[in-house]
């Protein structure tokens, strides 16, 4: 029997060779959300991008970074591609611990796509941290709240190695579990987000989460509506496309969208919270809105909103090499390690 590595490379590149579709001929299209999917009214899908995958890394040229895959989850399939910073002395200091879970609306992308293992090996490597970037179970096949049910999971199996006993011996021998820290970019972020809260509501033994960094994130931008309005104003109050991923969603008062509906925002489970932004990105309103929501809620802990002029939604993914991408990576990097 294969590797993890191997079962898992193996898997995703089956998805990705028929570009996540369902055969048919029929080209009636259900939803359109170019650049991300199209779903069909025969049950076809078709993901316009995210489709490509690298393998893992045993010490990268480059950075010294290694990589590996694990399946946590194996009836579902839901895995991990974990990430080591290069070891330079025998030191027996932990490292901080590093839980990023991607965007892609929900729909699109994987920790396996040659975009995210580029930027998250980038990350570690500069911040010198492990990390854990989640592959959860994407929408339209696996509806929401599955991703957030996902993400949960592997942050449980994480959690399970706090006693230096777990499965892994990356996370066992060299994560410290008192230094925490989830980070997501656009749905990745609401996600990173919705999995703080649930770690507010359900701690987790010995672990201690210190910061959520949240970039170009996801949310509603609008304090919730009263009970004047009705189930169906509410739900067409929120995006065409969460409501196609998320048909169980009660709507613009949602708190899995909307921060100002979370009743347990001003107990948020970490000491730090990092928002970044981009002047041009369309979905600006949601991450200022989140900032200024958790401002008034009341909450004790560091906030810092992180502003890039002249750029829009992700940019950092697409222009890695851009100096205002390089310095926001700089930024977040200190934010990890910050005590």
């Amino acid at each position: 029997m294969g590797s993890d590595n191997d079962v898992v490379f193996s898997l995703c590149k089956q998805m990705s060779s028929n570009n996540g579709q369902l055969c048919s001929n029929n080209d009636d299209v259900l939803h359109d959300f170019a650049p991300f999917i199209r779903i069909y009214k025969d049950g076809r899908i078709e993901r316009l991008a995210g489709n490509e995958i690298v393998p893992p890394t045993i010490s990268d040229p480059k950075t010294g970074v290694s990589s590996k895959d694990v399946i946590i989850v194996p009836e579902t399939g839901v895995s991990a591609r974990l990430f080591l910073p290069k070891i330079t002395h025998s030191s027996d200091q932990k490292l901080p611990l590093l839980i990023y879970i991607h965007g892609g609306g929900f729909c699109i992308e994987t920790p396996f796509s040659p975009m995210y293992d580029s930027y998250v090996s980038s990350l570690v490597a500069e911040a010198k941290v492990v990390a854990v970037s989640i592959h959860y179970r994407r929408a339209p096949e696996h509806l929401l709240p599955i991703a957030y049910d996902d993400s949960w999971a592997v942050i449980q199996w994480m959690a399970s190695h706090s006693n230096r006993k777990g499965t892994e011996s990356w996370l066992n021998n060299h994560a410290d579990f008192q230094r925490v820290s989830i980070m997501g970019d656009s749905a990745g972020a609401n996600i990173a987000h919705n999995m703080v809260v649930r770690a507010t509501e359900t701690p987790l033994e010995g672990v201690r989460f210190v910061g959520l960094g949240l970039i170009h994130a996801f949310f509603h931008e609008e304090e919730p509506v009263g009970p004047e309005v009705s189930d169906e104003e509410m739900k067409a109050k929120t995006t065409k496309l969460w409501r196609v991923v998320c048909p169980s969603t009660i709507g613009c008062n949602d708190p899995l969208i909307n921060p100002a509906a979370c009743t347990n925002l001003k107990r948020l489970a970490c000491k730090r919270v990092v928002v970044c932004v981009a002047e041009k990105d369309p979905l600006i309103g949601g991450p200022l809105f989140y900032h200024k929501t958790l401002h008034k809620s009341g909450w004790e802990g560091e906030m810092e909103l992180m502003e890039v002029q002249g750029e829009s939604h992700v940019f950092h993914l697409f222009n890695p090499t851009n100096d205002k991408a390089v310095a926001m990576k700089t930024r977040l990097a200190s934010f990890l390690n910050s005590d």
